[in-house]
């Protein structure tokens, strides 16, 4: 039954510190109404949107000064209790009002009203069954009468659009039956389902005994409801069968569960083995969905029919009640940390919910992140491995190239002799290949080789990469475009040309060499359209494409029997980073992408194409050997003092003005500066701090100017970053986000 208090604590959706906190509101007589729900609220002048949070019988406040709640925008709690507390926790670390973090538990599409429920006419019979022939019979002047009576005689609703395949124009001919009594024609809800994919009824393999063994471990945490494990299993060792076990023994015991996917370009091969097994039972989230799509996923998870939710990082707040596993599939990928505020983790996310509603977590990869690896060898996850290919698949070959060998040698194309030579053999063999390059365009830039000149973005701290498809230059930034020039803003000359490579530029380059083979590119701009990844997949997995080319999208999950060659290209480009997580980045990418070769019985082979041959987290790639890589990057990290055995924050100004951006920088650092001087104990867990521009300038037009501090990790850091997030909340001339360990530090 509804909780029926006389007054709702409501938290109205204004992101701004002014107006966080809770409101009194009076709920009218007879309204129906339960903590979750979404309001419409007068405040101010206007009327409002907001979440109840409480209801109460009483109020301190003056029953005059009390407004009445003008109407519930749901008949249901739109967000459960414990997704309630969890934005009140994000609020709370991640120094934002809570209206914001509300509002990331529900489909954006929901608020001001921004899609509907879709409706379709539909028919049902209104007569019994037994009665239908008759009047069928008695419609001697209409065949097409008689046969939806006959059609209909089901007892079901069929929709009107349905009907159409049988009987053309059927709508005249049904409004006369409705007028008799015999039918009802009236509009029913339809639910927008993306594809779903797969083949349903799939059987299971037979397990390996390292599946069972982890299985082992993993079942009885699903069903005592607590647990928490690192699954560190090699590329192919059949991880995705062990989330679908831990998902199948979830809804043996009545629970549901969340399955996390770094990339969109994975979920529909994850959404087509988990249909597969479960049916229809799935519900799939991520931003490349339709509004409508979103919003009716989102609704079939609320009700209950759908218990088991893929997605992408949002998905980890989906609405699944009874929650007994959540799966971070590929946990080391820097995608599950969000950028905008709030600036969650998703991983952070699941523990946290998980531990809340009693569930189980599995975050898996096969290459961990050094922070996750370390937690597990400390003891706050159970380490579970799976050192092997499942079946007769085996690791593949590695070579390395040193790319400044095959210069001296008089090659200057962006492919090794080796690569050419065994590019040329997969294609005779009529085999598939996969090219990686972490670069998107034709090429990183244009340059003038009279004066040197570079064209920057106008609005950006960045040089604007060429497109040669649409033969323009992008800013990968703030996306603003302008034509290629012909002449050197800077000089005049004309001798201004693109330079270096992207994966337009090696896909033209393959299809120059291979006419008779179909290549398919994988990145940014190939699959920003509604299910242009989709299309992509199926093309190259079918055998009509042979050769895809893609950036890090193609570097992890997915599985393709039929490829047994791999290249990296410029495989050092992410050793170049300004961030000290670039040797993590460089290793998972290298590791991750040799992976999707040799997948079968068919023997694979990677080509490691670098100027940094000697870097031991290449050699550590090459090896496939991650605790040698963990074991040195953990050593330098201490050595270093960076994270985990630190923590990096940063105040962010951002102002369309620099000099006002660095007037605010510079005020943030003096206040920090007579802070540190009168708390002598916490200066000693600041390791440094300093003001300056932030390592990209500018973006979008906003100048950027920050404080960065390097923080020991500490409880006594939790006071210093607490005067921080307090400092934040001050009022400024400009924006100052505080960022916690960002995932960016550009």
């Amino acid at each position: 039954m509804p909780e029926t208090g006389r007054y709702a604590q409501v938290i109205v959706d204004i992101a701004v510190s002014d107006t966080d906190r809770v409101f009194t509101y009076r709920v009218p007589e007879g309204m129906p109404l339960q903590p979750g729900a979404r309001v419409e609220v007068p405040f101010g002048h206007r009327q409002l949107e907001g979440y109840v949070i409480a209801l109460t019988e009483g109020t301190d406040l003056e029953e005059d000064r009390v407004k009445p709640i003008t109407a519930p925008l749901e008949d249901y709690p739109a967000l459960l209790p414990p997704l309630v507390e969890l934005a009140r926790e994000i609020s709370i670390q991640r120094h934002c009002p809570l209206a914001l973090s509300l509002r990331l538990m529900l489909p954006a599409e929901m608020r001001a009203g921004r899609v509907r429920i879709k409706t379709e006419l539909a028919a049902k019979i209104r007569i019994s069954p037994d009665q239908v022939e008759a009047a069928a019979k008695s419609e001697t002047r209409s065949p097409k009468r008689r046969l939806l009576l006959q059609l209909l005689s089901d007892g079901l609703s069929h929709p009107v659009s349905e009907l159409k395949a049988l009987a053309r124009d059927p709508l005249p001919a049904l409004r006369v039956l409705e007028e008799k009594g015999l039918v009802e024609v009236a509009g029913q809800e339809v639910l927008r389902q993306p594809f779903m994919g797969g083949e349903l009824n799939q059987p299971e393999p037979v397990l390996t005994p390292e599946q069972e063994e982890v299985l082992g471990e993993i079942l009885p945490a699903v069903k005592r409801g607590a647990g928490s494990f690192l699954l560190h299993g090699i590329t192919g060792s059949g991880k995705t069968e062990v989330y679908i076990r831990a998902v199948k023994e979830c809804l043996k015991e009545g629970k549901g569960a969340i399955v996390l996917i770094p990339e969109i370009v994975l979920t529909p091969q994850m959404v087509s083995w988990f249909r597969g097994r479960f049916g229809d039972v799935g519900a799939v989230m991520h931003s490349r969905l339709s509004a409508g799509e979103r919003f009716d996923e989102w609704r079939r998870v609320r009700r209950g029919q759908a218990r088991v939710v893929i997605g992408a990082r949002s998905a980890v707040f989906a609405p699944v009640e009874r929650l007994g596993l959540i799966v971070v599939d590929e946990e080391h990928e820097p995608s599950y940390q969000a950028e905008n505020a709030p600036a969650y983790d998703a991983r952070e996310i699941a523990l946290s919910r998980a531990g809340r509603e009693g569930a189980a977590v599995i975050l898996a990869s096969a290459t961990p992140s050094i922070l996750s690896f370390a937690k597990a060898v400390r003891g706050d996850y159970m380490l579970l491995e799976m050192p092997k290919r499942v079946g007769a698949s085996v690791l593949p070959e590695v070579t390395v190239v040193d790319m400044r060998e095959e210069l001296r040698l008089g090659n200057r194309g962006m492919f090794s002799t080796l690569l050419q030579a065994r590019l040329d053999a997969c294609m005779q063999a009529g085999q598939q290949a996969m090219i990686f390059l972490n670069r998107r365009g034709y090429a990183p830039g244009v340059l003038c080789r009279k004066c040197g000149f570079v064209l920057p973005c106008p609005q950006c701290d960045v040089k604007m990469t060429y497109h040669q498809q649409d033969r323009v230059m992008r800013c990968h930034y703030c996306g603003l475009t302008q034509a290629l020039p012909e002449i050197c803003p800077a000089c005049g000359s004309k001798f201004i040309k693109p330079f270096g490579i992207g994966t337009q530029k090696v896909e033209e380059e393959l299809r120059k060499r291979y006419p008779q083979v179909e290549t398919v590119r994988m990145d940014l701009d190939t699959t920003s359209g509604k299910n242009a990844h989709q299309a992509l997949l199926d093309r190259f997995r079918s055998g009509q494409a042979r050769i895809m080319v893609g950036t890090q999208m193609i570097a992890k999950g997915l599985d393709f029997p039929q490829v047994t060659l791999v290249g990296a290209v410029l495989a050092d480009l992410s050793l170049n980073l300004p961030d000290y997580r670039s040797e993590e980045r460089t290793f998972q990418l290298l590791t991750q992408v040799a992976g999707r070769a040799g997948r079968s019985d068919r023997p694979g082979e990677v080509i490691i194409q670098t100027y940094k041959p000697e870097h031991f987290a290449i050699q550590a790639a090459a090896a496939q050997d991650y605790r040698a890589f963990f074991n040195q990057e953990f050593a330098r990290r201490r050595q270093k003092l960076y994270p985990p055995f630190t923590m990096l924050v940063r105040l962010l100004a951002e102002s369309s003005q620099a000099s006002r951006a660095r007037e605010v920088s510079g005020a943030l650092h003096t206040r920090i500066r007579e802070m540190l001087a009168e708390k002598p104990r916490l200066k000693r867990r600041v390791i440094f701090f300093r003001e300056d521009d932030s390592p990209i300038k500018r973006i979008a037009g906003q100048n950027r100017a920050q404080v960065f501090l390097k923080l020991l990790a500490h409880p006594e850091s939790d006071e210093v970053l607490q005067f921080l997030k307090d400092l934040a909340e001050e009022t400024w001339p400009c924006r100052v986000n505080l960022e916690i360990n960002p995932a960016s530090l550009a």
